[in-house]
């Protein structure tokens, strides 16, 4: 929730700047941007940490089987 009223009051005074109209679209966009960075930054912290471990268990695996020969 806190994210959103920060997101909603960044956004307004983003648009706030522009003087074209209200505030208000402003602060709607701030607050769904808010709420879309809390719902999105954990899958792309899971997402990196998952290819981060696959990328070391890789190259685990070469130093480790690189010297062998299969036949």
């Amino acid at each position: 929730m806190l994210s959103s009223l920060i997101g909603a009051a960044i956004g307004s005074a983003i648009d706030g700047a522009e003087g074209d109209d209200s505030t208000v679209d402003g602060a709607i966009g701030g607050a769904i941007a808010g709420f879309a960075v809390r719902a999105i930054t954990p899958i792309v912290l899971t997402y990196a940490t998952g290819w981060l471990v696959l990328r070391g268990f890789g190259k685990a695996k070469d130093a480790i089987f690189s010297g062998r020969k299969t036949s």
